[in-house]
């Protein structure tokens, strides 16, 4: 493959996965600032001959790349996760202002997409339960908390990740660190999401 093959070929498959089609050699033109379709026609044959491209002659006609195909097969199964740095009380609020970034995360590791937000980890409390510093948490606003779960609390005013305990009408926060001591609301305690899954960054 030639250089200006290569480059072409780079052109057809980002445009392919931008707009999920393929771009008329009008678009290929202006995009190398040629003003003949003869040296992109060149190009397209070279391609097709190597077996990179298969064309017919439609204004279109470019097929679906197998690397594009991939790529937004993938996309498919991902979700974008707000990160959010704070919840205040009343819940996790998503609008853009209160999200610092997002995630690309996998459906797999949701389970349910839609409510669903980040937090980043600060401490040391949960690592028996294999949540460490500068970890960070997806959690869920709408799955109905349960003894045992982890979750993301506002206890007396602060954000804090820990296992939810209750027996009878007694509640708690459980720590999984024995240097750590569990929370016992002295006031105030709103669960704000149930963590379904852990992200680490190497």
């Amino acid at each position: 493959m030639t250089k200006k093959q290569e480059a072409v070929l780079k052109f057809i498959e980002a445009y392919q996965f931008k707009f999920g089609k393929s771009p008329t050699l009008r678009e290929m033109r202006e995009h190398f600032g040629v003003s003949s379709d003869n040296s992109i026609l060149k190009h397209l044959k070279g391609l097709s001959e190597k077996g990179f491209i298969k064309k017919d002659d439609t204004p279109r006609g470019i097929g679906l790349l197998s690397s594009v195909k991939a790529r937004l097969e993938s996309a498919s199964n991902m979700a974008r996760i707000p990160l959010l740095g704070s919840i205040p009380a009343g819940g996790p609020v998503l609008s853009e202002e209160h999200v610092l970034d997002y995630f690309e995360v996998g459906n797999d590791l949701l389970k349910k997409p839609q409510g669903s937000f980040a937090l980043k980890v600060s401490g040391l409390s949960m690592i028996n339960a294999g949540i460490l510093e500068g970890d960070f948490v997806i959690a869920n606003q709408a799955i109905p908390v349960r003894d045992g779960d982890i979750v993301v609390a506002l206890v007396d005013g602060s954000n804090t990740v820990k296992r939810y305990r209750k027996q009878g009408q007694k509640v708690w926060l459980e720590a999984a660190n024995p240097d750590y001591k569990d929370i016992h609301p002295d006031e105030y305690l709103e669960i704000q999401g149930i963590v379904t899954a852990v992200i680490r960054m190497y």
